[in-house]
């Protein structure tokens, strides 16, 4: 029974060797991910709280806003210019693509057609 302790110990050890750099960021991409991040949700934040811009004009720049924090999460946090399988990847951009898609213009659509009388 130790021995079978051992080999999965030295096979999960053998396994993080192999991929630890290849499938993870670095401390770097991290804090330029996190940095990104901030900065696409402090842009919307304060154009909605301060007027700078309504309408229209407010929403793409919303859209566009949840567009590249969509992207920075994607590249800096989930990995996904570093998997191997460019297949995969494509797959993966395109369900994500649908899912914000679906929850911001299901936003908007709500937060349009919802009025109080």
């Amino acid at each position: 029974m130790a021995q079978h302790t051992n080999h999965g110990a030295h096979a999960h050890g053998a396994h993080d060797d192999h991929g630890a750099h290849e499938a993870h960021g670095s401390l770097k991409s991290y804090v330029i991910g996190f940095v990104l991040s901030l900065i696409l949700t402090a842009i919307p934040l304060i154009i909605v709280l301060n007027d700078v811009l309504e309408g229209t004009a407010a929403k793409v720049v919303l859209l566009g806003a949840a567009i590249l924090q969509f992207v920075v999460q994607l590249v800096y946090f989930m990995h996904l210019k570093e998997e191997g399988k460019p297949r995969w990847n494509f797959m993966v951009l395109i369900l994500g693509l649908i899912i914000v898609l679906t929850i911001v213009a299901g936003s908007i659509w709500i937060m349009t057609y919802n009025k109080v009388a």
